[in-house]
């Protein structure tokens, strides 16, 4: 679900501070800085931001201890969604309670919104200028590259056997040659995993990628031997009374959205947000499929362009969806010809704020009970099947994007028509050698190659 061991400890800073006692409890305006700090600096995906948290939490600040850091992040990769966002939230509630999470998951999210927001008008205004046609010419290879390795880094730690193998071929064939819809696919995965995990449970019982450090960064101020606090215990009131508040929000925002795009928006992305396990890369998919081929609400070559801009900023890469709301918003026209940047910025919140809003449920709401359920291979082997299954989904994705880029005048009824691209080929060839092989960042691999697409465009 996310990069293997993103975490890698350093050595531990014990020239930086005294390793005798617990820091001081922070006051909760310094971590209000600290979450909007971290929006500002979470590059990299999943891994990136993991390991950014580790650095701050747990080695320089000692806000939490090596083996609670874990414990959560491991809580956090068995829920749909964004694992890094809900990380945050978890931290941030363990910390100040639920006005820490909540305050911790917007500021993670918000940088990102407001610079996605400004770069999609300037896409939408200015996406036909020949700068910007050239720069982006360089950023769709790139992004099918980053697809590729993305089936590339999953398949390698989720497919450890025949069965999950079998599984992602399935799942391929599914979406590729059947059609099937994304949440049929996760859904028939899970079934699978949870019989297989009572069939063949060695199947199914695959180790987890984040293994514990033995570095000792000091006492920590949530340790080890911290008790869990008060507010983290599961209480039946308070799981109905967090339900009731979150259906109330979800309902009160859903019934300001006037009829058409913005509430089609509202329904989808809300859907979406349970199904998005595997991470950002394996809801894309489904993002695709009803935001171009249902919704109309992009192109498919909008929607690699929209990935390239998700890479390039900081914050989950399921922003995207910001992306998709904001040009689908623009398209419909949702407030008039006259006000197309207004119904864009609307659109992009909606798309975040109902995909996001069950990432605080599932944590203020259900983090104690994934607690008491983590180890049980009834809850696990589900999960282990839908993994294996969004390979093969994430597998078609990157196929899709490989077609739209290398034929970009190709139809459903002339697949290979106007002739392969050579260039665009070389272009995504060496972004994936960079990756997989050199090391090399996302954002700097995407950057690369947009000044190269620049360049190429100005040079020809």
């Amino acid at each position: 679900m996310s990069s293997p061991n993103p975490v890698s400890p350093a050595s531990p800073p014990s020239a930086l501070m005294p390793l005798t006692a617990p820091p001081v409890s922070p006051r909760f305006t310094e971590a209000l800085l600290f979450w909007l700090k971290l929006g500002f600096i979470s590059f990299g995906g999943p891994a990136g931001q993991i390991a950014v948290m580790h650095q701050e939490l747990v080695e320089r600040r000692r806000w939490i201890s090596e083996r609670r850091f874990l414990h959560a992040l491991n809580y956090c990769m068995v829920l749909p969604g964004p694992e890094a966002t809900q990380l945050a939230i978890y931290m941030g509630w363990l910390l100040h309670r639920t006005r820490g999470g909540i305050a911790a998951g917007v500021l993670f999210v918000l940088p990102s919104l407001v610079i996605l927001i400004g770069l999609s008008a300037v896409y939408m205004a200015y996406g036909n200028q020949p700068l910007v046609l050239g720069a982006f010419a360089g950023v769709k290879p790139a992004v099918v590259a980053v697809v590729a390795f993305a089936v590339w880094r999953i398949g390698s730690r989720a497919l450890k056997n025949g069965v999950l193998w079998l599984i992602a071929a399935a799942a391929f064939i599914a979406i590729f040659a059947l059609g099937l819809p994304f949440p049929a696919i996760v859904l028939s995965a899970g079934v699978v995993g949870w019989i297989g995990g009572r069939i063949i449970p060695g199947k199914f019982q695959i180790g987890g990628g984040h293994a514990a450090a033995h570095a000792a960064y000091g006492p920590a101020l949530i340790d080890d031997a911290t008790p869990t606090p008060a507010h983290a215990r599961f209480r039946p009131w308070r799981l109905v009374a967090l339900l009731a508040i979150f259906l109330a929000l979800w309902a009160g925002a859903f019934a300001l959205l006037p009829a058409g795009a913005l509430r089609d928006m509202g329904l989808f992305f809300t859907k979406a947000a349970y199904v998005t396990f595997g991470g950002a890369y394996a809801v894309l998919p489904y993002v695709y499929q009803a935001g171009v081929g249902h919704f109309h609400w992009l192109s498919g070559p909008q929607m690699i362009d929209g990935l390239g801009l998700g890479e390039t900023t900081p914050g989950p890469l399921i922003m995207v969806v910001a992306f998709v709301g904001f040009v689908g918003a623009w398209t419909h026209q949702v407030f008039g010809p006259h006000s197309l940047l207004l119904a864009g910025a609307v659109g992009a919140v909606v798309a975040t704020f109902f995909t996001f809003l069950p990432c605080f449920l599932f944590i203020l709401a259900g983090g104690p009970l994934v607690e008491a359920t983590r180890d049980d291979l009834r809850f696990t082997a589900p999960l282990t099947g839908v993994t294996a299954a969004v390979v093969g989904v994430v597998l078609n994705l990157a196929l899709f994007f490989a077609w739209h880029v290398l034929w970009p005048h190709a139809t459903s009824a002339a697949p290979f028509a106007g002739g392969f691209q050579v260039l665009p080929a070389l272009i995504a060839l060496g972004a994936f050698v960079a990756l997989w092989r050199g090391g090399a960042g996302i954002m700097q691999v995407v950057g690369a190659c947009a000044a190269l697409g620049l360049v190429i465009s100005v040079l020809g």
